[in-house]
């Protein structure tokens, strides 16, 4: 009976975070319910905290790239990037769609999937007012698509794969190899179908007299300060190092700068991170450790096992189509966690686990409630007096994540 009512809880907090009833914050879903689980005692207050700590590593990694990411806005670096974009564009809609995507592919590889939706999305809206682009979505749509399609280009690529790979993160000379290639296609595919798919909205003029905003000596520091985040945590990688805390410090120090040297109160940063995704990470960790209470994950662990015995290929398949599909139904955060989970204990071959990761990363590109990436964007966009229909993003779903995630796991699976 308790493991029952564990799946029930389980069932509400994923509902919650997706649906958001009463438009109440994910965060506080996920923390009710993890308070529930302990409350009902199907989970001990111990073995809650032990699920929290888990998380150490995914909550400074994302506590550096937040602050990153929200003094970068606050300095106007993606909207003076956005602005050179479209001024590169010389009145071309196609060379104008090409240029945000690849804005858009490099924001998501150095600064991860979540900055892309919350920081690139705003500057990209204010780019095509510029250019007075009659239907914007094209564009906008790429700052969705994208942030699931290269979020496996490096581990800091999305804080997903710090999940997925826990203290196992493989170092980035193992990582490159196995995941470049898939990586590349993920991208260049999910470019050609959305190009494809929006052709006919791109015939329209734009805009060629675009004005270049002034970069402050914050935004030249928030630019150096990425460069030099990116430059430690490839080589913590390298080294095989934890990501969370080089994340944290030069996250801190490189707001800490931009705050003093630019003389600004460090309140307007703090405020406009988003802080409530921690404790929701949380909350989400807590609501993991109760289901493996459940024996689901061992159940789950087990059936990777002996898929992985009888046929390593057609596990590696099944488990990264399958859970890509899942993604769409409970989100990838609470999927990513329980696959995580089930890979960890089930001591599957790197072939599967690799599978995993892409599903992860790049399934919830099929609908608006995959990932938590996906839904701060439709937040982003709504902002912007944009709305996108669940349907129709299904639709242009359909087409562009099933097609880059059969080329992306071909390629993982050619090159193993």
């Amino acid at each position: 009976m308790h493991h029952y009512l564990t799946w029930i809880i389980a069932a509400l907090i994923t509902a919650g975070i997706i649906i958001r009833p009463f438009r109440v914050s994910e965060a506080v879903w996920a923390v009710a319910g993890a308070v529930l689980l302990v409350l009902l005692r199907l989970i001990t207050p111990e073995d809650a905290l032990n699920g929290i700590n888990k998380g150490l590593d995914v909550y400074l990694f994302l506590t550096g790239m937040m602050l990153l990411a929200e003094t970068a806005r606050e300095e106007k670096l993606f909207d003076w990037l956005a602005a050179h974009a479209t001024r590169l564009a010389k009145g071309s809609p196609t060379r104008l769609f090409l240029l945000i995507y690849v804005v858009g592919v490099i924001v998501t590889t150095f600064l991860s999937n979540d900055a892309t939706a919350v920081v690139l999305t705003p500057a990209v809206a204010a780019s095509v007012r510029a250019a007075r682009v009659k239907n914007p979505l094209p564009y906008l749509l790429i700052c969705a698509f994208i942030a699931n399609a290269a979020s496996f280009v490096l581990p800091i690529s999305n804080p997903a794969n710090l999940v997925i790979y826990a203290s196992h993160m493989p170092p980035l000379l193992q990582w490159l190899p196995r995941f470049l290639l898939p990586s590349i296609l993920s991208i260049v595919i999910t470019y050609l179908m959305l190009y494809l798919t929006q052709k006919k909205a791109l015939k329209q003029v734009i805009e060629t007299d675009i004005v270049i905003p002034d970069l402050s000596r914050g935004g030249r520091t928030a630019l150096i300060g990425i460069g030099g985040t990116t430059v430690v945590l490839l080589v913590a990688s390298a080294l095989n190092m934890s990501l969370g805390l080089p994340t944290a410090i030069t996250g801190i120090i490189t707001s800490a700068i931009v705050v003093i040297s630019s003389r600004q109160n460090p309140w307007k940063i703090i405020k406009g991170v988003s802080w409530a995704v921690l404790p929701l990470v949380a909350g989400l960790f807590v609501m993991v450790e109760a289901l493996n209470k459940t024996g689901l994950i061992a159940e789950v662990s087990s059936f990777l096992h002996q898929q992985s015995i009888v046929s390593i290929n057609t596990a590696a398949w099944g488990s990264g189509i399958g859970i890509a599909l899942i993604c769409n139904l409970m989100n990838n955060l609470p999927a990513g966690l329980i696959a995580a989970s089930a890979v960890q204990t089930g001591h599957v071959p790197d072939l599967v686990r690799s599978a995993v990761l892409i599903g992860v990363d790049l399934g919830p590109n099929l609908s608006v409630t995959g990932s938590l990436a996906t839904i701060l964007w439709l937040v982003a966009l709504r902002r912007e007096q944009q709305e996108v229909s669940a349907w129709n993003f299904l639709k242009l779903g359909a087409l562009v994540m099933s097609v880059a995630l059969l080329f992306a796991l071909a390629a993982l699976w050619i090159g193993a």
